[in-house]
């Protein structure tokens, strides 16, 4: 990130000289314990989880619960850079359409550039004070084959921090060093928190690591298995990347220099399983939801959410545009949503106390949010990754209840078809981003309007749904309307024979 070239350089020197509406800490950052160590410090964890803390402190009574931020990739030295030039502390600009709000958050107090300092990253995981190390390490950094749901131990990264685990390269090596050395030196373990958008997160995370364990040494996997706890959580708050014209706009409109500033929206929700083995903050205090199974939580997240993000993602880049809230301007595309999660519904769980028909509604009102500006490159990416999470377990169980899936059918056929035109409706080059993007754009251009050569992709579909008849006809017939009639229109006609959604409840 390029810095601001005008306003009050943002340190703990300059809190007291900025603009009364700016919120800054209210609490002593100096009297602060580094209690979590939190891996994968980028704009979604400064926005939600960095936030929580920030709310907690500036509260009277509360334990002064700080947090040491660490980077365990390359280009995490970016993220270093930024934060320790402003003694750590950031700018979150909340926008809404009607407003616009700045706060500065000072949760995080120290940082942590593994790749350069893999000793003191282990060793701050290892000492006594770290009560939790928590997780936004995307997808990639859990190293399970998405078709198999098993850990992959021939990484090369795995490999190489089982051969040196005193200098490791992933997560997973750093946390089980870390683990091993709290278990030779007899002091009791941290807690192991993921916050990444995976269902079952914390059981995935257990899983993974008790795998890495075991190639590593019997007694320590024994020892984790007895002793550590893995929280499931749900995380859920739209956050952009920063953009250039972002840090302008905080230097223009609050006349601060904030070198990597989180622009996000108002809305945040954060919900744990209560299952932690050395303490914890006392999160409930400022909207924490801690409860005893997340499940019904993040199914309802993901199957509405983030699939209703795909649903959007590839028909609108087909169509041209580069906004979420452009999409959702359309109302062709808002119509497609509302319907798309009516026909999900059926598989959607439900929670007491919460009502899933206003669980859309903000839905449809956060995507629709016209200050995020959150791109559809943002949403379309790693679609290999996303897909088996958030759109074809709701297939299979709408299969098994004999209910539609026109819409999700036709989502899935949008991304393969995505991959095999290259470019928009509008002449446009495709921003493809995804770790299999040259693999998988090289067999849908091979396979055209057939399905089946991307749906033998069994790391990504599995066996289940490709053997499915009914489900390779819809996304067969799906993917011919697209090729011939283009994104609006293939819409309109899936619509036309679509009840849709009622408005009124």
């Amino acid at each position: 990130m390029s810095e601001a070239s005008s306003g009050i350089k943002l340190n703990n020197q300059n809190l007291s000289k900025l603009k009364k509406e700016i919120r800054v800490p209210s609490y002593n950052r100096g009297e602060l314990r580094q209690n979590t160590v939190h891996i994968g410090v980028g704009g979604f964890h400064r926005a939600h989880q960095a936030a929580y803390l920030d709310d907690l402190l500036a509260l009277n009574g509360t334990e002064r619960w700080g947090e040491c931020g660490m980077g365990v990739l390359k280009s995490d030295d970016r993220m270093r850079d930024a934060l320790k030039g402003q003694d750590f502390l950031y700018t979150i600009v909340e926008r809404s359409a009607e407003k616009q709000t700045a706060r500065v958050i000072g949760s995080i107090v120290d940082y942590i550039y593994a790749p350069e300092e893999r000793e003191r990253a282990i060793e701050k995981m290892a000492a006594a004070e770290t009560k939790i190390v928590s997780l936004t390490i995307t997808e990639g950094g859990y190293f399970i084959d998405e078709g198999t749901r098993e850990f992959t131990a021939e990484h090369p990264d795995i490999q190489h921090d089982l051969q040196h685990p005193g200098q490791p390269v992933s997560s997973l090596g750093y946390i089980a060093e870390a683990l091993d050395r709290r278990r030779l030196r007899a002091l009791p373990p941290f807690t192991v928190m993921s916050c990444d958008n995976l269902q079952g997160n914390g059981h995935v995370i257990r899983k993974v690591l008790l795998a890495f364990a075991g190639l590593r040494n019997a007694a320590l996997q024994q020892w984790i298995a007895a002793n550590v706890k893995f929280p499931n959580s749900m995380v859920d708050r739209i956050t952009p990347v920063t953009t250039a014209q972002d840090i302008a706009f905080v230097s223009a409109r609050f006349g601060l220099q904030d070198a990597w500033p989180v622009v996000t929206e108002p809305f945040i929700q954060w919900v744990i399983e209560d299952d932690f083995c050395n303490g914890r903050p006392q999160w409930e205090k400022v909207g924490v939801q801690l409860v005893s199974d997340v499940a019904p939580y993040e199914l309802m997240k993901m199957r509405l959410l983030n699939a209703s993000h795909l649903a959007m993602a590839y028909l609108g880049a087909l169509a041209g545009y580069t906004f979420v809230h452009e999409v959702m301007q359309d109302a062709l595309f808002r119509s497609f949503v509302e319907s798309f999660m009516k026909e999900v519904t059926p598989v959607v769980p439900k929670i007491p106390g919460t009502s899933v028909t206003e669980y859309k509604r903000t839905l449809i009102e956060r995507f629709s949010n016209p200050t995020i500006n959150d791109q559809m490159t943002r949403i379309c990416s790693e679609g290999s990754a996303k897909i088996p999470k958030w759109l074809l377990p709701s297939i299979a169980e709408l299969l098994e209840k004999g209910k539609s899936i026109e819409l999700l059918s036709l989502v899935v056929a949008s991304w393969i078809h995505y991959l095999k035109q290259g470019i928009d409706e509008r002449g446009q080059a495709l921003t493809i981003i995804d770790a299999r993007a040259a693999e998988l754009t090289a067999i849908a251009k091979t396979a055209g309007t057939d399905p089946r050569p991307v749906f033998a992709i069994k790391s990504i579909f599995g066996q289940a749904l490709p053997a499915n008849q009914l489900f390779v006809a819809k996304a067969e017939a799906a993917l011919q309307e697209l090729s011939k009639l283009g994104a609006a229109a293939t819409m309109r006609q899936y619509l036309s024979k679509t009840p849709q959604p009622d408005r009124e409840n």
